[in-house]
């Protein structure tokens, strides 16, 4: 899987996600390889498209469509100022990834972490996934030796705010604490998740 994210500042959210949904009917037919994507802007109006395909050739036989083109054009009309993008092929899906059942989804982007530490996070949760049912799933994507964005898919945002008060094992717990001291995560909530 090869994924690439794309981020901007926006006043006008129902804007951007009009013209996404315009990607998904006029261009999506066209699109070789691609396999979806998870869009949203925050209450702040930061824009995030976490955009999916097979490989990176099918992501650049994509890009170099001459109405893709055309189609981003008008949506950089739309972002205050230039969009960031991040690409990657190291990505892992845990809990079976992405869900497009999620009534809520958050973005976290992480700096300064240790890869050894976080797969060992993960492996210390898989036993005691069943206890937050509201987490349906999510993804990994790498973007550096010590940078990723995680990207969690819930059920509701109510539920996944119950989830987190939750009490955790206490081995869950050691490691959740060796986590939040390691590194910085700005979280990117989007409650009007866009699934395809």
């Amino acid at each position: 899987m090869f994924v690439q994210v794309i981020e901007g500042k926006t006043r006008d959210a129902a804007a951007v996600i009009e013209h996404g949904e315009r990607w998904q009917r006029d261009l999506r037919p066209g699109a070789i390889g691609y396999l979806g994507v998870t869009a949203g802007v925050t209450d702040d109006g930061r824009s995030v498209a976490i955009v999916r395909f097979e490989d990176e050739a099918a992501a650049r036989a994509n890009a170099a469509r001459p109405e893709q083109t055309a189609w981003f054009e008008e949506m950089a009309k739309l972002y205050d100022g230039e969009p960031t993008f991040a690409e990657s092929s190291d990505v892992t899906e845990w809990m079976g990834g992405g869900s497009d059942d999620a009534g809520f989804v958050q973005v976290m982007k992480s700096t300064g972490v240790d890869r050894t530490q976080v797969e060992k996070m993960d492996a210390a949760f898989e036993p005691f996934a069943d206890q937050r049912p509201d987490l349906l799933g999510g993804l990994r994507i790498w973007t550096g030796a010590d940078s990723c964005i995680d990207v969690a898919y819930f059920a509701s945002e109510a539920e996944a705010r119950q989830g987190e008060k939750a009490e955790m094992p206490e081995e869950l717990q050691e490691i959740m604490g060796q986590m939040q001291s390691m590194g910085e995560t700005e979280y990117l909530d989007l409650r009007d998740p866009q699934l395809h």
